[in-house]
């Protein structure tokens, strides 16, 4: 439900496609694909295109790709999806189920938009912008070039990164002014549909100086047996003494292939909180690259990771520090039974005259089978005096002590191990400024593991 003055945009539904028009992703631009975007996107998507034939595929003898599953990034299955029909949409819409309160929605389905809750008259009239990606490229060119995939992907998906820009179509594009404050979160949900479907999800947020922001994205599947791809980006920027606060809430299903490249700047004084997620998909790759540019700024890096079956999930980031007095805290937990794995592979960055710096990297596993396998690989660059940099992993497995304690009052072994696990998992979660949202992430989680 949203805020009262917020109305629906009603969004044109176009006609099923047959099902032989569906094309593999790997066949390239689909012809007529895009063609209402502007010329020096489409002239960039295949720039781009050109990028992605001409770069290998990982292997595992990278660095970047050490200890991933490197078999599980075959894309050949995936094609670009049809339009849904009307039930379709009318289910997928019933079950975008969020938050109760926000100051706008945007809801995708296989990258095609499904209905738009825009913001209230008085957030508009002081100057927030919350558009559909295609229509930002169009009314907000200049902002939108300044920023759309402005920092590289340094942390091994160039290729994918490539891409994604070469077929990314659809999006949400969120620009707050000077000294503005947004205070009901922003929501956006994209689901996965078709059977072997390909999407693109690309958000673009950006927090001019002194504005204040939080947006929390979902990531789902209609049906969790079928076969999907999904390859998204997230362009976040804090201006100075900006707020920005990212929720990705990933619960794809069990057979998803998953990359996500989520880059983030943090200026003068600003402050940038982004909390990943990551509950489903059958393989899932996330890289977060964070770069505090401006003295004073702040970087808070969160993750929780829950991973049963053969679930793996694979986590790189950078955090990279530009400036003097700057902090970051990067804080990952991950939950692996049955044959889960997950594997960390982190960099500090003290850049030269990166002076003052304080920055924190802390990775811990929680192991519940003796078949879970957690590989982490936290690490320093320092090129600059007087900083303070900590870096450490470990992994391990219940405290023998508080089960007992727990079974000692009567408390089932199973409810016993939910409730530790989930106390783990919380110290990640609790750090969010916002009790809704982190309320709605502990559902999430407890719902993961109702599916035992």
């Amino acid at each position: 439900m949203t805020t009262q003055t917020a109305v629906l945009d009603e969004v044109t539904e176009s006609a099923p496609l047959p099902e032989n028009n569906a094309r593999a992703i790997l066949s390239g631009i689909p012809e007529g694909r895009g063609a209402d975007l502007p010329a020096w996107f489409r002239e960039r998507q295949q720039e781009a295109w050109t990028r992605f034939t001409s770069l290998p595929m990982p292997v595992r003898k990278d660095q970047a790709w050490r200890f991933s599953n490197v078999a599980a990034l075959d894309l050949s299955p995936y094609a670009f999806s049809e339009s849904l029909r009307h039930a379709e949409r009318l289910d997928i819409l019933e079950r975008s189920v969020g938050l109760e309160e926000v100051a706008g929605r945007l809801i995708f389905a296989d990258d095609h938009l499904l209905r738009r809750d825009p913001l209230s008259e008085q957030l508009r009239q002081l100057g927030v912008i919350f558009q559909p990606l295609e229509r930002a490229l169009i009314e907000h060119e200049d902002i939108f070039r300044k920023h759309f995939m402005s920092q590289p992907a340094a942390l091994g998906s160039a290729k994918f990164a490539a891409l994604h820009e070469a077929l990314v179509t659809s999006g949400t594009f969120i620009y707050v002014p000077r000294g503005v404050e947004v205070e009901l979160p922003i929501e956006i949900f994209h689901w996965l549909h078709g059977e072997n479907s390909a999407v693109f999800p690309h958000t673009l947020l950006v927090a001019d100086e002194l504005a204040k922001v939080t947006v929390i994205e979902h990531f789902r599947s209609s049906d969790s047996t079928r076969r999907g791809f999904a390859c998204g980006v997230n362009d976040l920027v804090a201006g100075r003494g900006a707020k920005i606060t990212y929720v990705c809430a990933q619960t794809w299903g069990e057979k998803t292939l998953s990359v996500q490249l989520n880059a983030t700047t943090a200026e003068r004084d600003a402050s940038a909180m982004s909390l990943n997620v990551h509950l489903g998909g059958a393989y899932s790759r996330f890289e977060s690259l964070s770069r505090v540019v401006g003295e004073g700024a702040r970087s808070d890096l969160l993750s929780v990771s829950i991973a049963q079956g053969t679930q793996e999930f694979d986590a790189r980031t950078l955090q990279d520090h530009a400036s003097p007095h700057t902090t970051s805290d990067l804080l990952y937990k991950n939950s692996l039974s049955d044959r889960g794995r997950a594997t960390f592979g982190g960099l500090i960055r003290v850049e030269p005259h990166a002076h003052f710096t304080d920055a924190y990297q802390t990775v811990r596993n929680l192991l519940l089978s003796d078949d879970a396998e957690a590989n982490s690989m936290p690490g320093l660059e320092i090129m600059a005096d007087n900083v303070k940099c900590s870096h450490g992993a470990t992994s391990g497995q219940l405290n023998e002590d508080e089960m007992f304690y727990l079974l000692a009052r009567g408390i089932p072994a199973p409810v016993a191990r939910q409730l530790l696990v989930t106390g783990f998992l919380n110290e990640v979660v609790d750090r969010l400024d916002h009790p809704v949202i982190a309320g709605k992430v502990q559902e999430l989680i407890e719902a993961k593991f109702a599916q035992r």
